[in-house]
């Protein structure tokens, strides 16, 4: 079993990259096989429904997607939703999203987009049958410093995800390989 880690943000010092990190550390800290990737190293063509769909980086982002058991998207909220490149990703690579199991770590600047996660969870689920993982993560600034985590409440909630991508995408899995 392989997890991705996925980091959307293009943001230099941001910190939906930071609880990827964090996110990461605890899935070594649990001997669960995964790789972080960070679009910031990924440069995706914006999808045009064309030609974008052979950019250099689309197809091997795809194998990974297809291979992967799960899959946790770090992103940061803009205008109640996910990044632009968290859509752009989706939109290169949706058939790879069939049957994976999904969970989100959001980072926004406030309280008050905490569910902002919901319009892509629904496409994930409708469109590409994704079970939605349903304790995301989401913090607002006031859970960093400047280079890192600082609220204890979102660690335990970054480890309760974790537990529960590694519990519950082997058997979704199982079940659509059958």
């Amino acid at each position: 079993m392989s997890y991705l880690i996925i980091s959307c943000s293009l943001h230099p010092a941001s910190r939906s990259r930071i609880l990827a990190k964090r996110f990461s550390r605890l899935l070594t800290e649990a001997n669960a096989a995964h790789e972080l990737i960070d679009l910031r190293d990924v440069p995706l063509p914006l999808c045009d429904g064309a030609v974008a769909y052979g950019g250099e980086h689309v197809e091997p982002l795809s194998t990974k997607i297809a291979a992967s058991t799960g899959i946790v998207l770090a992103s940061p909220v803009y205008n109640y939703d996910l990044n632009a490149a968290a859509k752009n990703l989706l939109e290169l690579t949706g058939r790879n999203w069939i049957g994976k199991t999904v969970g989100f770590l959001l980072a926004a600047g406030g309280r008050s987009s905490y569910m902002s996660a919901m319009g892509f969870a629904n496409s994930l689920m409708l469109d590409f049958r994704c079970v939605i993982l349903p304790r995301f993560v989401y913090a607002d600034g006031t859970s960093f410093d400047e280079e890192s985590l600082t609220d204890p409440e979102i660690e335990a909630r970054l480890d309760t995800l974790a537990r529960s991508l590694t519990a519950i995408a082997p058997a979704v899995a199982g079940a659509f390989r059958q």
